[in-house]
């Protein structure tokens, strides 16, 4: 079939033109129809990254370099005759790639069905038959009806709008709503916020209901084009550069490693493949390989806890940078302030409250028709919320509404002409400062300084005029030379919890910097009221932004807090620039024209009721706008990263420990110290407890500033404590040779034990910075270090580790002396790690 052009501009049809131009009809497109234009056009949907898929997933545990040198290596010891070698080496690495692709797959699992809370149906007409499907299913030419509450799913040419208002503030970002029509308009009204009779994509239907044809989907809407730069690839995050950073790190010490073990054996004639194999074991024994699955097991557990706080985790690598974000960038509507208005005070112009005022400003209101029922305009729902019913009712039964003049955006009034008594009346509403340029002879210069005032008290003031009028038509001519009669004062009240939440920021390390569109008045009464800590000395204006370097934009960001009357362009560079200079960087935003801003933080924070865009953009999605959900996000954040660097700080240390003595020895002793299954053997099951360690316990010290990956530090920790490692190595090694002069079966054995037993038993000393009975861990910790030490104990004395691994039976002096070195180690960890973190620990 070939694809349909639809070339005609739907604004300017009519209804038969319309049908006749999408080839559709008021029965709707059936369903053969629709598949086609499917098949055509896409999915209703702006583009987006999916889960992981299962192939995908698989292949991912498999393409580790060290992974695939163990397939190698294995295939060859089948070739070479040893087939239980090689049987018992890929059995481990598909064991654990099993391990890492059900903790990975869960965590997806998690992502998929907490995005559940993001889908959204849309009412269509197929083959006359209305019902409910999934907006991603919409195609052009498709029939809708849009109802108060919906969420316009596609961009609609409206054929029938019955008093039909959307909100549109999360296109355009202005909060009033636009009234809509079906009837045709003229061909040059090009910009989206000129074509009424269309709605678009993303925005939400306020008031009436109407009807229309599907017109343009997915990526073709208004909507789509703008979230171009939303949808492209994310850039690398905080976590993600220092993952790859410590990878690095690892890749040069293994690489260091093997090759000198492969080299100096091969030299020593202990044969060039067993030397290999041996080395590339070393290699794996050093090797975090159970990393990836410890930290889906970590973020998805920590998603799933941000879930029951109404917290949708949309990336999982963003809880991670959530608990180490040091600055957070934060609107101030519905984030400090509840974000709705309440009526304050309705004045006079003697500054007296006067409920003539507040009837005259009912009067000429969206909600007067219906006695505000109806209403979804901020600044009118604000003046009909908690009235007396019956006290407006009798005020305003001696006004009758004959015309009404929509609000303008250009003189920013909105009038009506009612009769009063027998007599007719203009009322004009507005921007104060407008309205009082429609006032005659008044001291504007005087009510502007009173007007600031409450402005600076944090105060939205209206201004009501009105006049006698003879006719009942509306002009600019009639709006003019009006009576200022009095002021409406609303205020957005700052929310109640919000100091709080704030008090809780800055005992967690977090600076705030607040970014809004209000005005400096405005902003400085409310950070004043939660007593943020201002720095600087003013507020910036984002006029002064403009024209500014990058360097002169960061001198600005290093000395002050509070931005306002800020565009979307310079909320998108001032997260930029923060991120650029080394901050992980929270942003907490709505609206379309937040995407770019959301896309350049390292978590993008977004609101459900936001546009599909922001969403689509950001990390996590707020069900609620609150502060206090983002703190607690920020704890299970630094707790994840606390638990995913014990196991870091664990293994790499015992690992590096036993693995430079087993390398080194494999120097001097007349035989390989380990066998190379053994080594992989022990890797695996010394990293099963640690399965664990995203359910344990974490100290409250960690969890009072952000902490980052600190290279330096960690090579530091693995060498420091791997020292100690590779001394009680020693300390038994030397009995087990020049005492005991044991048969290399059993010194591999009891190496083998005190190896893997070493490296569960320190965790319990190098997981908190306390004395170890002073921190309480997981009870699964507990339990599967218990369960793994009694394999680790009992594997030697059976015929499978004695067949499959060369194990041989100890004895009760040489056990008696793995025990006391264990004892020793342990115990010398616990004393020296005082030292240690006392020295190194990161400031």
């Amino acid at each position: 079939m070939e694809k349909p052009s639809f070339s005609q501009n739907p604004v300017s049809l009519t209804k038969e033109e319309l049908f006749e131009n999408f080839q559709t009809s008021e029965k709707g497109l059936d369903s053969t129809e629709v598949r086609e234009r499917q098949k055509l056009f896409g999915k209703n949907d702006i583009e987006v990254k999916k889960g992981a898929r299962v192939l995908n997933l698989i292949f991912s545990q498999l393409k580790s370099a060290l992974v695939i040198v163990l397939i190698i290596a294995s295939i060859i010891s089948f070739f070479l005759g040893e087939q239980i070698d090689g049987l018992v080496i890929i059995g481990i690495v598909l064991l654990s790639s099993v391990f890492g692709f059900y903790q990975e797959y869960s965590a997806s699992k998690v992502v998929e069905n907490l995005e559940k809370f993001l889908t959204h149906t849309v009412k269509v007409c197929r083959g006359g038959v209305w019902s409910e499907i999934d907006s991603r299913e919409l195609v052009i030419g498709d029939l809708v009806k849009l109802h108060v509450g919906d969420r316009v799913a596609a961009e609609v040419r409206l054929v029938s709008a019955e008093e039909l208002t959307i909100d549109e503030s999360i296109l355009t970002g202005e909060s009033l709503p636009v009234e809509k029509t079906g009837e045709k308009l003229s061909p040059e009204k090009k910009l989206p916020t000129e074509q009424k009779n269309l709605a678009l994509m993303g925005t939400y239907v306020l008031s009436g209901t109407g009807s229309g044809i599907v017109v343009k989907v997915g990526q073709e809407t208004y909507l789509g084009k703008t979230a171009k730069l939303a949808t492209e690839d994310n850039t690398e995050t905080d976590f993600q550069k220092q993952i790859r950073n410590f990878s690095s790190f690892l890749f040069k010490i293994i690489l260091l490693l093997t090759v000198f073990v492969f080299l100096a054996n091969a030299l020593l004639g202990k044969g060039v493949f067993s030397s290999f194999l041996f080395a590339v074991a070393l290699a794996v024994g050093i090797t975090p390989e159970l990393l990836p699955a410890i930290i889906s097991i970590s973020l998805s557990k920590g998603a799933k806890k941000m879930a029951e706080k109404k917290v949708v985790v949309k990336r999982l690598i963003a809880v991670e940078d959530f608990g180490n974000i040091d600055t957070l960038c934060t609107d101030k509507t519905g984030t400090l302030t509840k974000g709705e208005f309440i009526l304050a005070d309705y004045l006079n112009t003697s500054y007296s409250q006067d409920r003539g005022i507040l009837n005259l400003a009912l009067v000429c209101s969206t909600g007067f028709r219906h006695r505000g029922s109806l209403t979804h305009n901020a600044t009118d729902k604000a003046l009909w919320a908690n009235l007396d019913s019956e006290k407006v009712n009798s005020d305003l039964a001696k006004f009758e509404l004959l015309k009404e003049n929509e609000f303008d955006f250009t003189t920013r009034v909105m009038s009506v002409i009612v009769k009063e008594e027998d007599q007719l009346k203009l009322i004009v509403k507005g921007a104060w400062e407008d309205v009082l340029k429609l006032s005659e002879k008044i001291d504007k210069e005087k009510f502007s300084d009173r007007i600031s005032e409450y402005e600076l008290e944090g105060k939205r003031v209206i201004a009501v005029a009105s006049k006698n009028v003879t006719s009942e038509k509306i002009d600019p001519k009639a709006e003019s030379e009006v009576t200022l009669k009095g002021f409406i004062l609303l205020t957005d009240p700052v929310k109640a919890d919000a100091r709080e939440s704030l008090e809780k920021f800055e005992k967690l390390g977090v600076a705030i910097k607040v970014i809004s569109g209000d005005s400096p008045s405005v902003l400085s009464y409310v950070t004043e009221s939660l007593g943020l800590k201002k720095a600087g000395d003013r507020i910036v204006v984002g006029a002064e932004l403009e024209n500014l370097t990058d360097a002169q934009l960061q001198e600005r960001l290093d000395q002050f807090s509070f931005f306002a009357r800020v565009t979307p362009e310079q909320k998108y560079r001032l997260v930029a620039n923060l991120n650029r200079e080394g901050h992980v960087v929270g942003f907490l935003g709505d609206g379309i024209n937040d995407a770019p801003a959301l896309k350049a933080a390292d978590v993008g924070i977004a609101v459900d009721t936001g546009a599909e865009v922001a969403k689509e953009a950001s990390d996590i999605v707020l069900l609620e706008k609150d502060l206090e959900v983002l703190s607690t996000g920020i704890i299970e954040g630094r707790k994840i990263f606390a638990n995913i660097t014990k196991y870091i700080q664990n293994t790499i240390s015992a690992n590096f420990g036993n693995m430079a003595t087993v390398a080194v020895s494999s120097l001097i002793l007349p035989f390989i110290p380990l066998l190379p299954t053994q080594i992989v053997l022990n890797n695996f099951l010394s990293d099963v407890p640690l399965l664990a360690v995203a359910t344990d316990n974490v100290d409250p010290s960690v969890l009072h500033r952000p902490r980052r990956w600190d290279i330096p530090y960690i090579s530091k920790f693995m060498v420091y404590f791997g020292f100690i490692s590779s001394f009680f190595d020693l300390a038994l090694i030397f009995p087990l040779i020049l005492y005991w002069h044991t048969t290399p079966g059993v010194f591999r054995t009891a190496w083998f034990i005190e190896s893997a037993l070493s490296e569960m038993l320190v965790t319990f000393a190098i997981r908190t910075r306390l004395p170890f009975y002073k921190s309480k861990p997981s009870s699964w910790l507990i339990t599967l270090t218990i369960i793994t030490s009694l394999v680790v104990l009992l594997l030697p004395l059976t015929v499978l580790g004695q067949k499959l691994f060369s194990f041989e039976r100890t004895g009760f002096m040489i056990s008696l002396w793995i025990a006391l070195v264990l004892i020793g180690y342990f115990f010398t960890t616990e004393i020296f790690k005082k030292y240690f973190f006392k020295k190194f620990e990161q400031h």
